[in-house]
């Protein structure tokens, strides 16, 4: 009995790692595909891994507040401060905002 708890716990785990590494992926199909229509959208290889490790790393870190942090008003305060700092990020990086 406890097996199949633990079992089903892996494969939920599993399923959510798949859905943010497709969301990752998806994400940086844009500006792949933008890159072969237009000359303004210019990325490079090290472009590609910085944004995929920024989003991928910020699937993570949401999952884990989704599953560590109880009180939901608490889990959505770090969530939404979580996206703010991958914007602020993502801003500085693409145009030098800072």
């Amino acid at each position: 009995m406890v097996w199949s708890h633990f079992k089903t716990f892996i494969m939920m785990q599993r399923n959510r790692l798949l859905i943010i590494s497709f969301i990752t992926a998806v994400l940086l199909l844009l500006p792949l595909i933008a890159m072969q229509f237009t000359k303004e959208v210019n990325w490079t290889l090290s472009d590609f891994v910085v944004a995929g490790v920024l989003l991928f790393g910020t699937g993570l870190i949401c999952e884990l507040a989704i599953r560590k942090i109880k009180n939901t008003k608490y889990r959505i305060v770090t969530i939404i401060a979580v996206l703010l700092v991958l914007l602020l990020v993502w801003a500085e990086l693409a145009v030098g905002i800072f």
